[in-house]
């Protein structure tokens, strides 16, 4: 049988004489469809929680001895300056505290504020801002970057 007479077999409003038969509902094929409905992903919260913005960076700076505010993680940044800046304090083998700044607008605002400095990323060793990642290639080149973090360590 030809491909024309089985379409019109089966679908009538092809022009097709032939009455179209039903599949009893037993033997019908629901098809799975379950990948047209993804669930979202649930959106990642800032870590601040309800701590105004200025407040959380000043506790941050306080606490740890090298801490990055940066576009992404440490595994993932998400721009080219903060995956220079990350690979740059990773080679030094201490703790680094990262703050992804895309998760909150809010923070990535007040650190721009809380420094006077205009870009992201930002490094503070020790509890004093150090710079952006220009600045901080700079004194990694000289090794007075290395000397800021051998200080934090003692």
């Amino acid at each position: 049988m030809g491909i024309r007479r089985r379409i019109r077999k089966t679908l009538s409003i092809l022009g097709g004489n032939e009455p179209v038969a039903e599949t009893p509902p037993s033997q019908q094929v629901v098809p799975d469809r379950s990948f047209l409905v993804q669930e979202a992903e649930p959106e990642p919260e800032s870590p601040r929680g309800d701590q105004p913005p200025a407040e959380y960076i000043e506790a941050l700076v306080k606490e740890h001895a090298v801490v990055l505010f940066m576009k992404g993680t440490m595994t993932a940044p998400q721009c080219g300056f903060s995956a220079s800046a990350s690979a740059m304090l990773g080679s030094y083998g201490v703790a680094i505290h990262t703050v992804d700044v895309l998760l909150d607008p809010d923070v990535r605002a007040a650190v721009k504020a809380y420094s006077s400095w205009p870009t992201i990323p930002q490094i503070y060793v020790g509890g004093e801002f150090v710079g952006g990642s220009d600045i901080a290639s700079q004194l990694h080149a000289g090794g007075e970057l290395k000397e800021l973090i051998e200080k934090t360590k003692s």
